[in-house]
């Protein structure tokens, strides 16, 4: 078998220039890896699709100024791709076929890319280990034995699997830098706003962000570039022309970097919390100051998270009912519909999450509950807001600890929302925030997580691509 697909996308692009290779022969490659799916990475595999976009771009002359021309790329299940299923991991969605591109697939196309296949996934992105997917849990190619993280599995799967150079996922509390720390590749939350959520099935909408999945720096910041694009579909979304990949290579001597306090606490373990201390000493030779700092309402984010999202949640997923589309049981009333068709087609955990948020959002219960929640979210933004007016950056660990045993969380739903207590922050507040592999523990990948205030992307990318050279962590052997 060709091992194109582990090369860098700069070398895959000049055989493609020079016609030593052509699409298809990437294509093969991708489908070859996945095989018989075993890894469940992906829920649907685009083969004839896939293929038949390759023959089509052997027609046309390769694009010398577009590096990612004719490279495989994977799509999270909650992201619309026409005439591909979109089934969040869900029974009730199990037969749903997308009749147009979500805004971002429509800028991918735009770019030559070719779609493999869409990527597992907890159900409705509603876990922080995928497995609570309907179609069966990722494998970790790390350790088979240990969760891929989630909710944005497959993906993190597939780009460290090196099946695609390239995987969308989606972020509400953390979906797509914990399985980015757990699985050693480079995961990216924009800004949000950066890129149009527009055909992105929805869970918390104050919260939800697309996001690239990548093996390196470098080729995540270039494909941020390409899907980042203001969308009069998405009317939370911002002009944005820049290229994020501009400050990558200069040095960061001068730098200001807090650290937080909470991050580096007793809530993480303790090994992660040396491998963070190394690199702030590493940064601290190379010029840059580090400072341990204190934030108000930092602790509070979990139970944030979980106020706002599932009182989001329980509103956005009302429309899966059993009339509209998707799953339909036989029923002789409207309410009896509801009630087979909700009861047969979500699984426990999303079925939970939905009577919480149902709770939160009843009566007085919304002012009690989500009104002060987000009146606390607004208290805990202007704090890093405040840290930001002094420093460039904030670093911490992307997660607690590398991953860890399957079946481990599933009877405690508590556990899973612990797992993200380190990279909610940067939803409640809506900044930009990446997980870098930067060490292993036993043979498990440990992240970082480098935060900026809104729409600093470039400056992460300018830290993470120097500590990457530093601490580049072995690939999945």
């Amino acid at each position: 078998m060709s091992k194109y697909l582990e090369m860098d996308i700069t070398s895959i692009h000049e055989l493609l220039v020079n016609k030593k290779i052509k699409p298809i022969d990437l294509v093969e490659e991708a489908l070859e890896k996945i095989g018989n799916n075993e890894a469940r990475a992906f829920i649907t595999i685009d083969y004839e699709g896939a293929r038949k976009q390759a023959l089509e771009l052997e027609n046309i002359e390769v694009e010398k100024d577009n590096l990612l021309f004719g490279l495989p790329i994977a799509i999270k299940d909650n992201i619309m791709v026409k005439d591909l299923k979109c089934t969040c991991a869900s029974h009730i969605l199990e037969n749903f076929v997308s009749i147009y591109d979500a805004s971002v697939v429509k800028l991918i196309k735009d770019k030559k890319m070719i779609i493999i296949g869409k990527t597992n996934m907890d159900e409705f992105a509603m876990g922080s280990t995928s497995e609570t997917s309907y179609f069966g849990c990722p494998v970790n190619p790390w350790n088979k034995d240990k969760v891929p993280g989630g909710s944005s599995g497959g993906s993190a799967v597939c780009v460290a699997s090196h099946i695609t150079p390239f995987a969308l996922g989606s972020d509400t509390g953390g979906s797509i830098r914990q399985p980015a720390s757990f699985n050693g590749i480079v995961g990216m939350k924009p800004t949000y706003g950066r890129v149009s959520r527009f055909g992105l099935v929805a869970f918390a909408s104050s919260l939800d962000q697309i996001g690239p999945m990548t093996t390196n720096v470098l080729e995540n910041a270039i494909l941020l570039n390409a899907i980042s694009q203001k969308d009069e579909k998405d009317l939370t979304s911002f002009e944005t022309k820049e290229d994020f990949t501009r400050l990558i290579g200069e040095d960061i001597k001068g730098m200001k970097i807090a650290v937080p306090n909470y991050f580096v606490s007793s809530v993480v373990d303790s090994k992660v919390v040396e491998r963070i201390k190394e690199v702030c000493d590493f940064l601290i030779q190379k010029g840059c100051i580090v400072d341990y700092v204190d934030i108000n309402h930092i602790d509070k984010a979990p139970i944030l998270y979980q106020i706002i999202a599932m009182g989001e949640a329980s509103s956005n997923l009302a429309r899966f009912d059993g009339i509209r589309y998707g799953l339909k049981e036989d029923s002789n009333t409207l309410e009896d519909l509801y009630k087979k068709t909700r009861s047969k087609g979500f699984g426990r955990e999303v079925k939970r999450r939905i009577m919480v948020g149902s709770y939160i959002l009843s009566g007085e219960n919304a002012k009690i509950y989500y009104n002060k929640a987000l009146q606390i979210r607004d208290d805990l933004k202007k704090s890093f807001d405040k840290v930001f007016n002094d420093y460039d950056l904030i670093i911490g660990p992307s997660s607690s600890r590398v991953a860890y045993d399957l079946n481990n969380n599933m009877d405690d739903p508590l556990k899973c929302f612990m797992d993200d207590i380190l990279v909610m922050h940067a939803n409640m507040g809506g900044f930009p925030s990446l997980s870098l592999p930067v060490g292993l523990i036993d043979n498990l990948p440990i992240g970082m997580q480098i935060m900026a205030k809104h729409f600093n992307e470039a400056t992460i990318y300018k830290l993470a691509s120097f500590i990457e050279k530093e601490f580049k962590v072995e690939e999945v052997k």
